[in-house]
Protein backbone atom coordinates (compact mmCIF):
# COMPACT_ATOMS: atom_id res chain seq x y z
CA UNK A 1 0.00 0.00 0.00
CA UNK A 2 1.27 3.49 -0.88
CA UNK A 3 2.62 5.56 2.02
CA UNK A 4 1.89 8.79 0.19
CA UNK A 5 -0.94 10.92 1.60
CA UNK A 6 -3.26 13.31 -0.26
CA UNK A 7 -1.75 16.75 -0.55
CA UNK A 8 1.84 15.49 -0.59
CA UNK A 9 4.32 15.45 -3.50
CA UNK A 10 4.00 13.98 -6.12
CA UNK A 11 0.25 14.43 -5.45
CA UNK A 12 -0.80 11.07 -6.88
CA UNK A 13 -3.51 10.90 -4.23
CA UNK A 14 -4.76 14.45 -4.74
CA UNK A 15 -3.52 18.02 -4.55
CA UNK A 16 -5.36 18.80 -1.31
CA UNK A 17 -5.23 16.93 1.97
CA UNK A 18 -9.00 16.86 2.49
CA UNK A 19 -10.14 17.28 -1.13
CA UNK A 20 -13.95 17.59 -1.37
CA UNK A 21 -14.55 17.46 2.39
CA UNK A 22 -13.78 21.20 2.46
CA UNK A 23 -14.81 22.26 -1.03
CA UNK A 24 -16.58 20.50 -3.88
CA UNK A 25 -15.42 20.66 -7.46
CA UNK A 26 -16.76 23.49 -9.67
CA UNK A 27 -19.89 22.24 -11.44
CA UNK A 28 -19.94 23.53 -15.00
CA UNK A 29 -22.25 22.91 -17.95
CA UNK A 30 -20.93 23.78 -21.41
CA UNK A 31 -23.37 26.05 -23.25
CA UNK A 32 -23.67 28.22 -26.34
CA UNK A 33 -26.02 28.34 -29.33
CA UNK A 34 -27.90 30.58 -31.80
CA UNK A 35 -26.94 34.00 -30.42
CA UNK A 36 -25.49 35.75 -27.41
CA UNK A 37 -28.96 36.65 -26.12
CA UNK A 38 -30.24 33.07 -26.40
CA UNK A 39 -27.12 31.73 -24.69
CA UNK A 40 -27.53 34.33 -21.93
CA UNK A 41 -30.94 32.81 -21.18
CA UNK A 42 -29.36 29.34 -20.88
CA UNK A 43 -26.63 30.71 -18.58
CA UNK A 44 -29.22 32.24 -16.26
CA UNK A 45 -31.20 28.99 -16.30
CA UNK A 46 -28.09 27.01 -15.34
CA UNK A 47 -27.13 29.43 -12.56
CA UNK A 48 -30.67 29.22 -11.18
CA UNK A 49 -30.39 25.42 -11.12
CA UNK A 50 -27.11 25.29 -9.22
CA UNK A 51 -24.24 25.55 -11.68
CA UNK A 52 -21.22 27.01 -9.88
CA UNK A 53 -19.26 28.02 -12.99
CA UNK A 54 -20.15 28.91 -16.57
CA UNK A 55 -18.50 27.27 -19.56
CA UNK A 56 -18.83 28.97 -22.95
CA UNK A 57 -19.04 27.10 -26.25
CA UNK A 58 -18.29 29.25 -29.32
CA UNK A 59 -19.57 28.62 -32.83
CA UNK A 60 -17.19 27.50 -35.57
CA UNK A 61 -16.84 30.92 -37.27
CA UNK A 62 -15.80 32.48 -33.96
CA UNK A 63 -13.30 29.68 -33.38
CA UNK A 64 -11.57 30.20 -36.72
CA UNK A 65 -11.81 33.98 -36.95
CA UNK A 66 -14.81 34.84 -39.14
CA UNK A 67 -17.61 37.31 -38.42
CA UNK A 68 -21.21 36.08 -38.49
CA UNK A 69 -21.90 38.00 -41.71
CA UNK A 70 -18.87 36.60 -43.56
CA UNK A 71 -19.79 34.33 -46.51
CA UNK A 72 -17.41 31.73 -45.01
CA UNK A 73 -19.71 31.55 -41.96
CA UNK A 74 -22.83 30.60 -43.90
CA UNK A 75 -24.61 27.61 -42.38
CA UNK A 76 -22.43 27.58 -39.25
CA UNK A 77 -23.53 30.64 -37.29
CA UNK A 78 -24.75 29.66 -33.83
CA UNK A 79 -24.81 25.95 -34.63
CA UNK A 80 -22.23 24.48 -32.21
CA UNK A 81 -21.82 27.46 -29.92
CA UNK A 82 -22.42 31.16 -29.44
CA UNK A 83 -21.31 33.62 -32.16
CA UNK A 84 -19.09 36.47 -30.92
CA UNK A 85 -18.35 39.03 -33.62
CA UNK A 86 -18.23 42.29 -31.67
CA UNK A 87 -18.04 43.45 -28.09
CA UNK A 88 -21.78 44.02 -28.25
CA UNK A 89 -22.19 40.25 -28.58
CA UNK A 90 -20.05 39.70 -25.48
CA UNK A 91 -22.05 42.32 -23.56
CA UNK A 92 -25.27 40.53 -24.54
CA UNK A 93 -23.80 37.16 -23.56
CA UNK A 94 -23.18 38.28 -19.98
CA UNK A 95 -26.04 40.73 -19.56
CA UNK A 96 -27.08 40.85 -15.86
CA UNK A 97 -24.37 38.30 -14.98
CA UNK A 98 -21.72 40.12 -12.90
CA UNK A 99 -18.36 38.83 -14.07
CA UNK A 100 -16.70 39.56 -10.75
CA UNK A 101 -18.97 37.02 -9.06
CA UNK A 102 -18.84 34.00 -11.38
CA UNK A 103 -16.07 31.76 -12.70
CA UNK A 104 -16.19 31.59 -16.51
CA UNK A 105 -14.39 29.06 -18.67
CA UNK A 106 -14.09 29.80 -22.39
CA UNK A 107 -13.27 27.03 -24.85
CA UNK A 108 -11.45 29.02 -27.51
CA UNK A 109 -7.96 28.66 -28.96
CA UNK A 110 -6.91 30.26 -32.25
CA UNK A 111 -8.85 33.44 -31.44
CA UNK A 112 -8.33 33.22 -27.66
CA UNK A 113 -6.53 36.57 -27.45
CA UNK A 114 -9.43 38.34 -29.19
CA UNK A 115 -12.12 36.65 -27.11
CA UNK A 116 -10.21 37.37 -23.89
CA UNK A 117 -9.89 41.03 -24.94
CA UNK A 118 -13.66 41.15 -25.46
CA UNK A 119 -14.20 39.59 -22.04
CA UNK A 120 -11.90 42.16 -20.39
CA UNK A 121 -13.66 45.08 -22.09
CA UNK A 122 -17.05 43.65 -21.09
CA UNK A 123 -15.97 43.38 -17.45
CA UNK A 124 -14.76 46.98 -17.50
CA UNK A 125 -18.06 48.16 -19.00
CA UNK A 126 -19.86 46.30 -16.19
CA UNK A 127 -17.74 48.20 -13.68
CA UNK A 128 -15.78 45.13 -12.62
CA UNK A 129 -12.06 45.41 -11.90
CA UNK A 130 -10.33 42.95 -14.22
CA UNK A 131 -7.96 42.05 -11.38
CA UNK A 132 -10.98 40.30 -9.81
CA UNK A 133 -11.83 38.15 -12.84
CA UNK A 134 -11.81 34.43 -12.10
CA UNK A 135 -11.93 31.79 -14.79
CA UNK A 136 -10.06 30.11 -17.63
CA UNK A 137 -9.32 30.67 -21.31
CA UNK A 138 -8.44 27.41 -23.07
CA UNK A 139 -5.73 29.02 -25.24
CA UNK A 140 -4.27 25.61 -26.17
CA UNK A 141 -3.36 25.91 -29.83
CA UNK A 142 -1.03 22.90 -30.08
CA UNK A 143 -3.84 20.39 -29.65
CA UNK A 144 -5.63 22.09 -32.55
CA UNK A 145 -2.80 21.08 -34.87
CA UNK A 146 -2.81 17.61 -33.31
CA UNK A 147 -6.46 16.69 -33.18
CA UNK A 148 -9.13 19.31 -33.67
CA UNK A 149 -8.25 21.52 -36.61
CA UNK A 150 -9.51 24.97 -35.58
CA UNK A 151 -6.15 26.63 -36.11
CA UNK A 152 -5.42 29.80 -38.09
CA UNK A 153 -1.78 30.91 -37.87
CA UNK A 154 1.50 28.97 -38.16
CA UNK A 155 2.74 27.49 -34.88
CA UNK A 156 5.42 30.14 -34.26
CA UNK A 157 2.92 32.99 -34.31
CA UNK A 158 0.26 31.04 -32.44
CA UNK A 159 2.73 30.34 -29.63
CA UNK A 160 3.52 34.06 -29.51
CA UNK A 161 -0.17 34.80 -28.85
CA UNK A 162 -0.36 32.10 -26.18
CA UNK A 163 2.66 33.60 -24.44
CA UNK A 164 1.27 37.14 -24.80
CA UNK A 165 -1.74 35.98 -22.77
CA UNK A 166 0.56 34.48 -20.12
CA UNK A 167 2.50 37.74 -19.83
CA UNK A 168 -0.45 40.14 -19.87
CA UNK A 169 -2.56 38.10 -17.46
CA UNK A 170 0.24 37.77 -14.91
CA UNK A 171 0.21 41.55 -14.50
CA UNK A 172 -3.41 42.51 -15.13
CA UNK A 173 -5.65 39.52 -14.31
CA UNK A 174 -3.62 37.51 -11.78
CA UNK A 175 -6.53 35.24 -10.74
CA UNK A 176 -7.14 34.14 -14.33
CA UNK A 177 -6.08 30.69 -15.57
CA UNK A 178 -4.19 31.59 -18.73
CA UNK A 179 -4.39 28.19 -20.41
CA UNK A 180 -6.27 24.92 -20.12
CA UNK A 181 -3.91 22.43 -21.73
CA UNK A 182 -6.30 19.93 -23.21
CA UNK A 183 -6.07 16.19 -23.48
CA UNK A 184 -9.83 16.07 -23.98
CA UNK A 185 -9.81 16.59 -27.73
CA UNK A 186 -6.80 14.32 -28.15
CA UNK A 187 -8.81 11.52 -26.51
CA UNK A 188 -11.89 12.38 -28.58
CA UNK A 189 -9.76 11.87 -31.71
CA UNK A 190 -9.06 8.30 -30.65
CA UNK A 191 -5.96 8.31 -28.47
CA UNK A 192 -5.39 5.87 -25.63
CA UNK A 193 -5.35 7.05 -22.01
CA UNK A 194 -1.54 6.97 -21.95
CA UNK A 195 -1.34 8.97 -25.19
CA UNK A 196 -3.79 11.52 -23.81
CA UNK A 197 -1.48 12.10 -20.86
CA UNK A 198 1.74 12.10 -22.87
CA UNK A 199 0.65 14.43 -25.66
CA UNK A 200 -0.99 16.83 -23.20
CA UNK A 201 2.11 17.13 -21.05
CA UNK A 202 4.37 17.34 -24.11
CA UNK A 203 2.28 20.35 -25.17
CA UNK A 204 2.66 21.81 -21.68
CA UNK A 205 6.43 21.41 -21.84
CA UNK A 206 6.46 23.31 -25.13
CA UNK A 207 4.39 26.18 -23.68
CA UNK A 208 6.74 26.50 -20.71
CA UNK A 209 9.85 26.43 -22.88
CA UNK A 210 8.36 29.09 -25.19
CA UNK A 211 7.51 31.32 -22.24
CA UNK A 212 10.97 30.89 -20.74
CA UNK A 213 12.51 31.92 -24.07
CA UNK A 214 10.53 35.16 -23.66
CA UNK A 215 12.11 35.55 -20.21
CA UNK A 216 8.80 35.09 -18.40
CA UNK A 217 9.08 33.92 -14.79
CA UNK A 218 7.90 30.34 -14.31
CA UNK A 219 7.32 31.12 -10.63
CA UNK A 220 4.63 33.57 -11.78
CA UNK A 221 2.99 32.21 -14.95
CA UNK A 222 3.33 28.60 -13.77
CA UNK A 223 0.76 29.15 -11.04
CA UNK A 224 -1.99 29.77 -13.61
CA UNK A 225 -1.44 26.74 -15.83
CA UNK A 226 -4.35 24.30 -15.77
CA UNK A 227 -5.40 21.15 -17.63
CA UNK A 228 -8.49 19.66 -19.25
CA UNK A 229 -8.95 15.89 -19.41
CA UNK A 230 -11.47 13.45 -20.81
CA UNK A 231 -13.26 10.78 -18.80
CA UNK A 232 -14.15 7.61 -20.72
CA UNK A 233 -15.95 4.41 -19.82
CA UNK A 234 -13.13 2.26 -18.40
CA UNK A 235 -13.84 3.13 -14.78
CA UNK A 236 -10.63 2.03 -13.05
CA UNK A 237 -8.34 3.09 -15.90
CA UNK A 238 -9.79 6.60 -15.86
CA UNK A 239 -9.41 6.94 -12.07
CA UNK A 240 -5.82 5.79 -12.47
CA UNK A 241 -5.24 8.22 -15.35
CA UNK A 242 -6.14 11.23 -13.21
CA UNK A 243 -3.86 9.99 -10.43
CA UNK A 244 -1.07 9.43 -12.97
CA UNK A 245 -1.58 12.94 -14.38
CA UNK A 246 -0.74 14.55 -11.06
CA UNK A 247 2.33 12.38 -10.55
CA UNK A 248 3.55 13.02 -14.10
CA UNK A 249 3.12 16.78 -13.96
CA UNK A 250 4.80 17.32 -10.61
CA UNK A 251 7.66 15.02 -11.63
CA UNK A 252 8.18 16.73 -14.99
CA UNK A 253 8.19 20.18 -13.41
CA UNK A 254 10.54 19.14 -10.62
CA UNK A 255 13.03 17.13 -12.68
CA UNK A 256 12.97 19.06 -15.99
CA UNK A 257 12.48 22.62 -14.75
CA UNK A 258 13.66 22.46 -11.14
CA UNK A 259 10.33 23.64 -9.73
CA UNK A 260 9.78 23.25 -5.98
CA UNK A 261 6.88 25.70 -5.52
CA UNK A 262 3.85 23.64 -4.48
CA UNK A 263 1.41 26.03 -6.18
CA UNK A 264 3.02 25.20 -9.50
CA UNK A 265 3.64 21.49 -8.89
CA UNK A 266 -0.03 20.76 -8.22
CA UNK A 267 -1.82 19.64 -11.38
CA UNK A 268 -5.21 21.39 -11.41
CA UNK A 269 -7.64 20.12 -14.04
CA UNK A 270 -11.15 20.29 -15.42
CA UNK A 271 -12.81 17.10 -16.66
CA UNK A 272 -15.53 16.54 -19.22
CA UNK A 273 -17.24 13.22 -19.71
CA UNK A 274 -16.50 11.58 -23.06
CA UNK A 275 -18.49 13.04 -25.92
CA UNK A 276 -17.28 10.37 -28.33
CA UNK A 277 -18.71 7.65 -26.07
CA UNK A 278 -22.26 8.97 -26.46
CA UNK A 279 -24.51 7.06 -28.86
CA UNK A 280 -27.35 8.24 -31.08
CA UNK A 281 -29.03 4.89 -30.44
CA UNK A 282 -30.91 4.43 -27.12
CA UNK A 283 -29.88 7.85 -25.85
CA UNK A 284 -31.04 7.16 -22.29
CA UNK A 285 -28.05 4.81 -22.02
CA UNK A 286 -25.88 7.94 -22.22
CA UNK A 287 -27.09 8.98 -18.76
CA UNK A 288 -25.53 5.80 -17.34
CA UNK A 289 -22.31 6.29 -19.30
CA UNK A 290 -22.02 9.89 -18.12
CA UNK A 291 -22.63 8.89 -14.49
CA UNK A 292 -19.87 6.27 -14.59
CA UNK A 293 -17.48 8.74 -16.20
CA UNK A 294 -18.35 11.50 -13.73
CA UNK A 295 -17.66 9.13 -10.85
CA UNK A 296 -14.24 8.35 -12.34
CA UNK A 297 -13.43 12.06 -12.49
CA UNK A 298 -14.54 12.67 -8.90
CA UNK A 299 -12.79 9.60 -7.50
CA UNK A 300 -9.75 10.70 -9.52
CA UNK A 301 -9.77 14.13 -7.88
CA UNK A 302 -10.90 16.64 -10.53
CA UNK A 303 -11.22 20.34 -9.63
CA UNK A 304 -13.99 21.06 -12.13
CA UNK A 305 -16.48 18.90 -14.04
CA UNK A 306 -18.84 19.06 -16.99
CA UNK A 307 -21.29 16.22 -17.50
CA UNK A 308 -22.53 15.61 -21.04
CA UNK A 309 -26.24 15.44 -21.75
CA UNK A 310 -28.14 12.39 -23.00
CA UNK A 311 -29.03 13.89 -26.40
CA UNK A 312 -25.65 15.35 -27.42
CA UNK A 313 -24.94 12.66 -30.00
CA UNK A 314 -27.89 14.12 -31.93
CA UNK A 315 -27.99 17.83 -31.13
CA UNK A 316 -27.14 20.53 -28.64
CA UNK A 317 -28.84 19.62 -25.34
CA UNK A 318 -32.32 20.77 -24.33
CA UNK A 319 -33.02 22.49 -21.00
CA UNK A 320 -34.36 19.21 -19.60
CA UNK A 321 -31.31 17.23 -20.71
CA UNK A 322 -28.79 19.72 -19.35
CA UNK A 323 -30.67 19.85 -16.05
CA UNK A 324 -30.47 16.06 -15.72
CA UNK A 325 -26.74 16.21 -16.49
CA UNK A 326 -26.28 18.82 -13.75
CA UNK A 327 -28.43 16.85 -11.30
CA UNK A 328 -26.13 13.88 -11.92
CA UNK A 329 -23.23 15.90 -10.53
CA UNK A 330 -25.31 17.18 -7.63
CA UNK A 331 -26.46 13.69 -6.64
CA UNK A 332 -22.90 12.38 -6.75
CA UNK A 333 -21.79 15.36 -4.66
CA UNK A 334 -24.47 15.26 -1.99
CA UNK A 335 -25.91 11.74 -1.90
CA UNK A 336 -23.26 9.21 -2.95
CA UNK A 337 -20.85 9.67 -0.04
CA UNK A 338 -17.82 9.39 -2.33
CA UNK A 339 -16.74 12.94 -1.49
CA UNK A 340 -16.01 12.03 2.14
CA UNK A 341 -12.73 10.25 1.40
CA UNK A 342 -9.79 11.72 -0.58
CA UNK A 343 -8.57 9.18 -3.15
CA UNK A 344 -10.60 6.26 -1.77
CA UNK A 345 -9.02 3.85 -4.30
CA UNK A 346 -5.51 4.70 -3.14
CA UNK A 347 -3.77 1.49 -2.07
CA UNK A 348 -5.88 -0.74 -4.33
CA UNK A 349 -3.37 -3.02 -6.05
CA UNK A 350 -5.32 -2.72 -9.32
CA UNK A 351 -5.46 1.09 -9.29
CA UNK A 352 -1.87 1.50 -8.08
CA UNK A 353 -0.64 -0.88 -10.80
CA UNK A 354 -2.66 0.91 -13.50
CA UNK A 355 -1.42 4.29 -12.25
CA UNK A 356 2.23 3.24 -12.45
CA UNK A 357 1.68 1.66 -15.87
CA UNK A 358 0.16 4.86 -17.27
CA UNK A 359 2.97 6.98 -15.80
CA UNK A 360 5.62 4.77 -17.41
CA UNK A 361 3.87 4.56 -20.80
CA UNK A 362 3.35 8.32 -20.92
CA UNK A 363 6.96 9.03 -19.97
CA UNK A 364 8.16 6.72 -22.77
CA UNK A 365 6.04 8.64 -25.31
CA UNK A 366 7.32 12.01 -24.04
CA UNK A 367 10.89 10.72 -24.42
CA UNK A 368 10.10 9.78 -28.02
CA UNK A 369 8.80 13.30 -28.67
CA UNK A 370 12.00 14.71 -27.19
CA UNK A 371 13.99 12.54 -29.62
CA UNK A 372 11.93 13.95 -32.51
CA UNK A 373 12.93 17.49 -31.52
CA UNK A 374 9.98 18.45 -29.33
CA UNK A 375 6.25 18.87 -29.73
CA UNK A 376 6.19 21.27 -32.68
CA UNK A 377 8.56 19.05 -34.67
CA UNK A 378 6.50 15.97 -33.79
CA UNK A 379 3.35 17.76 -34.99
CA UNK A 380 4.91 19.12 -38.18
CA UNK A 381 6.24 15.68 -39.10
CA UNK A 382 2.76 14.21 -38.51
CA UNK A 383 4.06 11.67 -35.96
CA UNK A 384 1.65 12.56 -33.15
CA UNK A 385 -1.35 12.64 -35.50
CA UNK A 386 -0.32 9.28 -36.95
CA UNK A 387 -0.05 7.66 -33.51
CA UNK A 388 -3.55 8.84 -32.59
CA UNK A 389 -4.95 7.65 -35.93
CA UNK A 390 -3.50 4.16 -35.34
CA UNK A 391 -5.11 3.97 -31.89
CA UNK A 392 -8.47 5.18 -33.23
CA UNK A 393 -8.34 2.61 -36.03
CA UNK A 394 -7.53 -0.23 -33.63
CA UNK A 395 -10.42 0.78 -31.36
CA UNK A 396 -12.88 0.92 -34.27
CA UNK A 397 -11.77 -2.53 -35.47
CA UNK A 398 -12.63 -3.93 -32.04
CA UNK A 399 -16.12 -2.41 -32.24
CA UNK A 400 -16.67 -3.63 -35.79
CA UNK A 401 -15.60 -7.16 -34.88
CA UNK A 402 -17.73 -7.23 -31.73
CA UNK A 403 -14.69 -7.63 -29.46
CA UNK A 404 -15.63 -4.29 -27.91
CA UNK A 405 -19.32 -4.12 -27.02
CA UNK A 406 -21.18 -0.82 -27.26
CA UNK A 407 -24.62 -1.38 -25.78
CA UNK A 408 -27.36 -0.46 -28.23
CA UNK A 409 -24.91 -0.16 -31.13
CA UNK A 410 -23.34 -3.57 -31.82
CA UNK A 411 -25.27 -5.53 -29.18
CA UNK A 412 -28.68 -5.29 -27.51
CA UNK A 413 -29.97 -3.20 -30.38
CA UNK A 414 -33.58 -2.03 -30.52
CA UNK A 415 -35.83 -0.55 -33.16
CA UNK A 416 -36.09 3.14 -32.40
CA UNK A 417 -39.77 4.15 -32.21
CA UNK A 418 -39.49 7.91 -32.64
CA UNK A 419 -37.09 10.81 -32.59
CA UNK A 420 -36.57 12.34 -29.15
CA UNK A 421 -37.39 15.97 -28.46
CA UNK A 422 -34.23 17.79 -29.62
CA UNK A 423 -32.90 21.32 -29.26
CA UNK A 424 -33.65 23.31 -32.41
CA UNK A 425 -31.64 26.24 -33.71
CA UNK A 426 -33.93 29.08 -34.81
CA UNK A 427 -32.92 30.15 -38.31
CA UNK A 428 -34.77 33.45 -37.85
CA UNK A 429 -32.73 34.24 -34.74
CA UNK A 430 -29.56 33.32 -36.63
CA UNK A 431 -30.63 35.76 -39.37
CA UNK A 432 -31.18 38.40 -36.69
CA UNK A 433 -27.61 37.81 -35.48
CA UNK A 434 -26.19 38.27 -38.98
CA UNK A 435 -28.26 41.40 -39.59
CA UNK A 436 -27.21 42.88 -36.25
CA UNK A 437 -23.55 42.48 -37.26
CA UNK A 438 -24.16 44.26 -40.55
CA UNK A 439 -25.94 47.08 -38.72
CA UNK A 440 -23.11 47.30 -36.18
CA UNK A 441 -20.51 47.69 -38.91
CA UNK A 442 -22.55 50.32 -40.72
CA UNK A 443 -23.13 52.54 -37.69
CA UNK A 444 -19.60 52.71 -36.23
CA UNK A 445 -16.75 55.06 -37.14
CA UNK A 446 -15.22 52.95 -39.91
CA UNK A 447 -12.36 55.37 -40.59
CA UNK A 448 -11.23 55.05 -37.00
CA UNK A 449 -11.60 51.26 -37.20
CA UNK A 450 -9.17 51.23 -40.15
CA UNK A 451 -6.71 53.37 -38.23
CA UNK A 452 -6.73 51.11 -35.17
CA UNK A 453 -6.39 47.98 -37.28
CA UNK A 454 -3.42 49.54 -39.07
CA UNK A 455 -1.78 50.07 -35.69
CA UNK A 456 -2.40 46.42 -34.82
CA UNK A 457 -0.76 45.39 -38.10
CA UNK A 458 2.31 47.41 -37.15
CA UNK A 459 2.42 45.79 -33.69
CA UNK A 460 2.20 42.33 -35.26
CA UNK A 461 5.42 43.10 -37.14
CA UNK A 462 7.14 44.00 -33.86
CA UNK A 463 7.91 41.84 -30.83
CA UNK A 464 5.55 43.73 -28.52
CA UNK A 465 2.81 42.02 -26.53
CA UNK A 466 -0.31 42.20 -28.72
CA UNK A 467 -3.00 42.01 -26.03
CA UNK A 468 -3.14 45.79 -25.30
CA UNK A 469 -3.48 46.53 -29.03
CA UNK A 470 -6.20 43.91 -29.42
CA UNK A 471 -8.05 45.44 -26.45
CA UNK A 472 -7.81 48.84 -28.18
CA UNK A 473 -9.30 47.27 -31.31
CA UNK A 474 -12.21 45.82 -29.35
CA UNK A 475 -12.88 49.16 -27.63
CA UNK A 476 -12.83 50.83 -31.05
CA UNK A 477 -15.57 48.50 -32.40
CA UNK A 478 -13.31 46.30 -34.52
CA UNK A 479 -14.77 42.84 -35.04
CA UNK A 480 -13.21 39.47 -34.35
CA UNK A 481 -12.98 38.75 -38.08
CA UNK A 482 -11.27 42.05 -38.82
CA UNK A 483 -8.73 41.60 -36.04
CA UNK A 484 -8.03 38.04 -37.21
CA UNK A 485 -7.63 39.12 -40.84
CA UNK A 486 -5.20 41.85 -39.80
CA UNK A 487 -3.03 39.37 -37.92
CA UNK A 488 -3.32 36.87 -40.77
CA UNK A 489 -1.98 39.47 -43.22
CA UNK A 490 1.26 39.51 -41.20
CA UNK A 491 1.47 35.97 -39.81
CA UNK A 492 0.04 33.97 -42.72
CA UNK A 493 -1.93 30.75 -42.36
CA UNK A 494 -0.94 27.30 -41.12
CA UNK A 495 -0.74 24.69 -43.88
CA UNK A 496 -0.84 21.09 -42.60
CA UNK A 497 1.05 18.29 -44.31
CA UNK A 498 -0.75 16.71 -47.23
Amino acid sequence: MTREKPGQFPYTRGIYEEMYKKRLWTMRQYAGFTSASETNKRFKYLLKNGVTGLSVAFDLPTQIGFDSDDPMSEGEVGKVGVPITSNQDMLNLFQDIPLGDVSVSMTINATAAIVLANYIVTAEKQGTSISQLNGTIQNDILKEYISRGTYIFPAKHSLRLVTDIFEFSSTHIPRWNTISISGYHIRESGSTAAQELAFTFADAICYIETALERNLNLETFGQRLSFFFNSHNDFLTEISKFRAARKLWSTILNERFGVTNEKILKCRFHTQTGGSTLTAQQIDNNVVRTTVQAMSAILGGTQSLHTNSRDEALSLPTDDSVTLALRTQQILAHESGITKHPDPFGGSYVVEELTDKLVNEAMDIISKIDELGGTVSAIESGWIQSEIAKSAYDYQLKIDSGEKIIVGVNKYEEDEESDPNLQKISESLVSDQINSVKKFKKNRDNNYVKKVLKNLESKCKSTENLIPSIIDCVKSDCTLGEITQTMKSVFGEYQPLG
